[in-house]
């Protein structure tokens, strides 16, 4: 996984067990343009929430979004790009990335927005789709396409 500078990985599941030390920090400090890779973006007012109202995170990659209002009201006015990941893609990517595997294959993006792209990753103000996923490398072995 090809990470930008400003990009912080962040532990936790859901609001359990994120640094929260670390988040209150960014916030203090203003840090703009942020990419944050973690399970989610927290909730409205705890966890990686309380940098939203800030507009500090450019994107997030994350594999669940939805109990954050401000973080919905973001993706969909465009103010905020989303690369939605399934969860245990996203542990791989991580994993992967690590260890210095330039790729990986897993079946459960197969027949979706994740292997074919077209998912908007950012709206424009005015709902069109400003960026959008790429189709992903597919290969057939024996027969089928992977």
């Amino acid at each position: 996984m090809h990470l930008p500078h400003n990009c912080s990985l962040v532990g936790g599941f859901g609001i359990c067990g994120t640094p929260e030390h670390l988040i209150a920090a960014l916030k203090r400090k203003g840090v703009k343009g942020l990419t944050i890779v973690s399970n989610n973006c927290g909730i409205d007012d705890h966890g990686l929430g309380i940098l939203l109202p800030g507009h500090q995170v450019k994107r997030m990659v994350s594999s669940y979004v939805g109990e954050n209002q401000e973080f919905a009201r973001q993706y969909l006015c465009g103010e905020l790009e989303l690369e939605l990941t399934p969860q245990g893609t996203l542990a791989e990517r991580l994993r992967a990335g690590g260890a210095g595997i330039p790729a990986f294959y897993t079946a459960t993006g197969v027949g979706t927005f994740v292997e074919k792209g077209g998912w908007p990753i950012k709206f424009n103000p005015d709902g069109s789709t400003a960026i959008a996923s790429e189709p992903r490398e597919t290969r057939i072995f024996n027969g089928t396409l992977q």
